[in-house]
């Protein structure tokens, strides 16, 4: 479910969103400041073809995702929250992507950023229309049943709502040709609400700064939609407690908690000048993430995401070579998933980290529950010692076939799955222990297959096999998977880095899909069989509740399995590199 709402989110952001390849003084990224913790942005638009061709993809799936949007504006409780978000799917529903951008006076042509002034977010997009959208939020103040407040800075007016709980305010305002949102302390000084609307530009701009450009350049992301998380600075802005969006979010929990327990507040708001330092420990050992498309058109869809690592963490993993056949290639079954499990190499990085925290615990208030994890990683350490688990290289795991089947206890499948070991003799010990029946096979590490006893596979209601080399064993299950060990014990190992490759395609996708539906109704018949008393006269409430939840259930999956209707093939692998973690996925559509 979560890829195909990100295919929408592609085509649809894809083409809303954008910023700057030119100098254009009023752009977005020309009031975003240069230090800001984070930020999502174009850096140019989509060309026409590409557009027109996303906006139809995105056309093709919009009524699934209004459908989900309906089922889950049913399970909103407040009355208000509900009406405003049914009348947001109101101004979708039955509308083309390009319907609905021209009738909010947003610019499919435009560009837009997302970023921080400091922690407190902001949103600038550029319209096409400036009256359509002031319209457009005119007709979501109806629905929300009242007029959100009017204020002004410096003869610029807008929009705000102030939640005194959350010690926050929204304010919406349409600024020349572009719309600017944000979230901020709602005790707001003037200068930020100046430069939250623009009013005044920040010392140096990120259009000045041009760091996603060369951040874009390195990764090669297209220019279509850049993001960057400065992990480093929005610690030091959390655990320094100046930042005055953190600092009035922190406020308002401290007071709602003194009048539940009477603590001052003044107490609750002391932090410690050790959180300062414990963050930039923290920070150090991921100081950034990145991440963007490498492919964006109307049949392929490709995106890169960059954690940067500490030194010690890059030079563990970006050198080794995991010995786990399968991981050196994507593989053609219709799910493929290679896992590298180096537990020699893992033990010893993780038993390092644990032994550095006990060293030198945390001592910032917040963070002292990382010192106990850090020492049960330490203890999992040491017992991942042991053989044969302290002798593993990896996982793979094959599927050729699914087929569900819901009056049985399992599917009906074959496939293959692969452990890689150092000591795959100790592996095949440890399962005649479990099953002594093992102990009649007789197997050699030339890959050739041997039959599991029909005893051992009454449950699966088919054949299966055996096979091993001297770096994995395999076990084939399902007619015709016996032929499949040798060569899958002989598939490339992983390339240097590499952790993680996995392949999926679209007709397996839907079979899941399915199954998951089937499995869902199963439930929710089981589930509202259960709820019935012993006169057959249950609640009206419970049951006209269990029905509509029934009803959202269905709708979501009639979405789900419309969207997976689309796909061809997933794909994704993770690998460590000289920077850091990169993890990458595509979509390709029919």
């Amino acid at each position: 479910m979560r890829s195909t709402t990100r295919f929408f989110a592609l085509g649809f952001a894809g083409v809303l969103l954008a910023a700057c390849a030119h100098k254009d003084k009023d752009a977005p990224l020309a009031f975003v400041p240069a230090d800001t913790p984070y930020v999502i942005a174009n850096l140019d638009v989509l060309d026409d073809s590409t557009r027109a061709a996303l906006l139809s993809q995105a056309d093709a799936q919009l009524p699934g995702q209004v459908a989900q949007m309906k089922a889950a504006a049913d399970d909103i409780k407040d009355p208000d929250n509900a009406r405003l978000f049914k009348a947001f799917i109101a101004e979708i529903d039955g509308k083309t992507a390009e319907a609905f951008a021209q009738n909010t006076g947003l610019d499919v042509k435009g560009y837009s950023a997302f970023y921080g002034l400091g922690l407190s977010p902001v949103a600038r997009i550029e319209l096409s229309d400036p009256k359509a959208f002031e319209a457009f939020v005119s007709r979501l103040e109806t629905a929300y049943g009242k007029k959100l407040d009017t204020a002004s800075v410096g003869g610029q007016s807008y929009r705000k709502h102030v939640s005194t709980e959350a010690g926050t305010q929204v304010i919406l305002a349409v600024v020349g040709k572009q719309a600017v949102a944000a979230l901020l302390p709602a005790d707001a000084s003037e200068s930020m609400l100046r430069q939250a609307l623009g009013l005044d530009r920040p010392a140096k701009s990120l259009q000045e700064d041009g760091r996603l450009e060369t951040l874009a350049k390195d990764k090669g992301y297209k220019p279509y939609a850049v993001g960057q998380l400065d992990v480093a600075r929005t610690l030091a802005l959390v655990s320094s407690g100046k930042d005055p969006f953190f600092s009035a979010m922190f406020k308002a929990h401290a007071e709602s908690e003194a009048a539940k327990t009477g603590e001052p507040v003044a107490n609750q708001m002391q932090i410690p000048p050790t959180c300062q330092a414990d963050a930039a420990r923290i920070a150090a050992r991921v100081p950034s993430m990145s991440f963007g498309y490498t492919t964006l058109d109307s049949k392929q869809q490709s995106a890169r995401v960059d954690l940067a690592l500490a030194d010690d963490i890059v030079k563990a993993f970006s050198g080794l070579k995991v010995g786990l056949p399968g991981l050196g290639s994507s593989g053609d079954a219709p799910f493929d998933l290679s896992i590298a499990l180096p537990m020699k190499d893992v033990r010893t990085f993780w038993s390092a980290q644990a032994d550095a925290v006990a060293a030198k615990p945390f001592t910032c208030p917040a963070l002292l529950d990382m010192n106990d994890q850090f020492a049960k990683i330490g203890q999992l350490a040491q017992r991942a010692a042991m053989p044969p688990f302290g002798d593993m290289q990896g996982l793979r795991i094959v599927l050729d076939s699914f087929t569900p089947d819901p009056n049985a206890t399992l599917p009906k499948f074959s496939g293959r799955v692969l452990l890689a070991s150092s000591n795959p003799t100790g592996l095949i010990a440890m399962g005649q222990m479990a099953m002594p029946a093992l102990g009649q096979l007789k197997l050699s590490n030339d890959g050739k297959p041997v039959a599991l006893p029909a005893d051992m596979t009454a449950t699966l209601g088919q054949p299966a096999w055996v096979a091993t080399s001297d770096k994995a064993l395999v076990l084939g299950i399902g007619t015709g998977e016996d032929g499949k060990l040798g060569d899958m014990l002989k598939s490339p190992e992983g390339d240097t880095g590499r952790m993680m490759r996995m392949h999926l395609t679209g007709d397996m996708y839907q079979t899941w899909v399915q199954a998951m539906e089937a499995k869902s109704e199963q439930l929710a018949q089981l589930t509202a069989n259960m709820g019935k008393s012993d006169d057959d006269a249950a609640d009206t409430d419970a049951v006209k509740e269990q029905q509509q939840a029934a009803a959202r259930s269905k709708t979501q999956f009639e979405s789900m399995r419309q969207q997976a209707a689309r796909v061809k093939d997933l794909a994704g692998e993770m690998h460590v590199d000289e920077h850091g973690l990169v993890i990458t996925n595509s979509v390709e559509l029919k």
